[in-house]
């Protein structure tokens, strides 16, 4: 006889990725053509030769997104970035994007149309199709969902699960900008509470809050993988923060990591910002979320190609022992521990 009082978990005992492991554990592929399933940054299907890349992503009003500083036009835009990078993660092309949207009575024809506008920049700045989608009716705020679908490039798709040890580790751009963007707008949010005829001054924040509210994707990363000759042997874009998605390459790899603090890439305003509100620096770097940088790992041999490029950093490479560990300044190991986004 089943225990009444049987306990149950509460989804934030077990974060977003050990939802969808227990969710999707039974799900077993039935069909040849799905070459990789879920726990990447996007599903691979083969049709008949040509390999199609998908991924979705889910924004809801309250847990990704406040109105109240958000504009729409930026809310538009910001899920296909967010789409789009999933598909580079896996060294792909984004052709398609489908867009759903569930929306309250309180938003009215114009407050749609002017998101669109920013789904339409979106498109046509990544040479991107929508294709379809669907609209319905919610009892409470905005979500948006947003299928992105691609190809590989010509050099093959990368997966989370293919670095080797002493392979490299290299970061695209600057980390940390989006969340102290985010933290910016939350502190001015609360100081306009406090007094509606407060005006913000943002502009010595204006490249945090950019980072923030209309984020890029990395094709141009991608472009010099395709130039350079290169393919990385694993790949993840940081959606959930560094340390969060150097441990999804190290589990899946089945190896450990040694990342170097003095290699992170944060630049001037970052720190500056972060000191303003308290924060580590180097904290902010590996927790902070929304950067839609790419991480990945390359062979040593690709060494000489990647320094070329000014806008990749070399933050650490991979090791056989099943560690992750953060090297101080100071030469200490810290153990590596997700600290990145929640959604729960």
């Amino acid at each position: 006889m089943e225990e009444k009082d049987q306990k149950l978990t509460n989804i934030d005992q077990i974060g977003e990725f050990g939802l969808i492991d227990v969710l999707t554990k039974d799900f077993v592929s039935k069909n040849e053509s799905t070459t990789l399933s879920i726990g990447d940054d996007a599903a691979i299907i083969n049709n008949h030769e040509q390999k199609t890349l998908v991924s979705t992503d889910m924004l809801v009003e309250g847990v990704h997104f406040d109105l109240s500083y958000y504009p729409l036009k930026h809310l538009g835009y910001k899920p296909i970035i967010s789409a789009i990078s999933d598909i580079y993660a896996m060294n792909g092309i984004c052709n398609q994007v489908t867009v759903s949207i569930a929306v309250s009575n309180r938003f009215k024809l114009e407050s749609l149309k002017e998101l669109y506008s920013g789904i339409k920049v979106a498109c046509n700045n990544y040479k991107v199709d929508l294709i379809g989608g669907d609209t319905t009716s919610s009892n409470k705020g905005l979500i948006i969902s947003v299928t992105a679908i691609g190809v590989p490039c010509k050099n093959g798709f990368v997966t989370r699960s293919g670095a080797n040890t002493n392979d490299l580790i290299v970061v695209s751009g600057n980390l940390g900008g989006a969340y102290l963007g985010l933290q910016v707008l939350e502190r001015e949010k609360q100081v306009f509470l406090v007094n509606p005829n407060s005006k913000p001054d943002l502009s010595q924040y204006k490249n945090l809050v950019q980072k923030q509210l209309r984020p890029e994707a990395r094709w141009d990363i991608i472009k010099f993988f395709q130039d350079s000759n290169i393919i990385p042997t694993s790949m993840i874009d940081i959606s959930d923060g560094l340390s969060s998605e150097i441990i999804h390459l190290c589990k899946n790899s089945n190896k450990g990591c040694n990342i170097y603090e003095n290699k992170l890439p944060v630049e001037e305003d970052t720190i500056k910002t972060a000191k303003e509100f308290n924060f580590e620096p180097t904290t902010i770097a590996l927790s902070g979320g929304e950067d839609y940088q790419l991480l990945f790992t390359i062979k040593q041999e690709n060494l000489n190609d990647v320094e070329k490029n000014l806008d990749l950093s070399i933050i650490g490479h991979m090791i056989s022992k099943k560690e992750m560990n953060l090297i101080t300044k100071s030469g200490k190991n810290i153990p590596i521990k997700s600290m990145g986004w929640k959604s729960f």
